[in-house]
């Protein structure tokens, strides 16, 4: 049975490890055992998302940049390379900025604690839930309009196709490293990696590590640990 999240729901989360299993030793099934947003069935409905959704977006629109670049604009290959690195290089910024300061913003009324519950709190209340580790569509492409016309205007319409194609190839790679660190157990070193430190994030210290896909502005701006951890670890040092 769903349970419809308050609308007062707190935007500072639980940091304890979700349990799959229900009251009477029942496995949930998704989404039949998602938390609950809205009341309303037809809302609810755009809570859930198949994994495999972006993929069929945005590997279209990525193509037809893409194409429009090299065969529309002429984009040749030296600009080609710096706009697809200034593409990716952009995302990764945004990626970390976007967790760091909207998704935990910090909200002191009702409206924004709903808010952010909705953006990213239920992810924290139960991060198993495959049905809502991928962004829904329609506030994805609300955002890619907004962020393409911006584009737009910083680097005209001859680059801004190959820049935002890449751009959106970093937002899938976020998608689904974001999807594998929670759904799939790593064999590899890299993927270990990503997902001991995300889930870091989650369970021991929701104030630091931002970084999903790769952990580059948490080493910039000193966020690898929490202010609390490296005050800890200060201490540790002098005693």
């Amino acid at each position: 049975m769903q349970q419809t999240r308050p609308a007062n729901s707190p935007s500072h989360f639980s940091s304890g490890i979700p349990d799959p299993i229900q009251s009477g030793g029942v496995k949930k099934v998704y989404p039949r055992d998602s938390v609950r947003l809205f009341k309303s069935d037809f809302l609810e409905r755009f809570t859930h998302v198949h994994p495999v959704v972006p993929l069929l977006i945005w590997v279209p629109v990525i193509g037809v940049l893409l194409y429009r670049s090299l065969f529309v604009f002429g984009v040749d290959g030296l600009e080609f390379a710096l706009y697809a690195f200034l593409g990716l290089f952009t995302w990764s910024f945004i990626e970390y900025v976007l967790h760091r300061f909207v998704f935990h913003y910090p909200a002191k009324t009702a409206f924004g604690n709903r808010m952010v519950y909705i953006l990213h709190g239920l992810h924290h209340e139960d991060p198993v839930d495959p049905t809502r580790l991928v962004m829904p569509p329609l506030p994805a492409i609300i955002y890619a309009g907004i962020l393409f016309t911006t584009f737009r205007m910083i680097f005209g319409p001859t680059y801004v196709e190959t820049f935002m194609a890449f751009f959106m190839m970093g937002y899938l790679a976020y998608d689904y490293t974001h999807f594998y660190i929670h759904f799939v157990t790593p064999k590899h070193a890299l993927g270990k990696y990503l997902k001991r430190y995300h889930m870091q994030h989650h369970f021991a210290d929701y104030e630091a590590k931002w970084g999903v896909s790769n952990p580059l502005w948490d080493y910039v701006f000193g966020t690898v640990n929490s202010k609390t951890e490296n005050r800890n670890a200060s201490r540790v040092k002098t005693a």
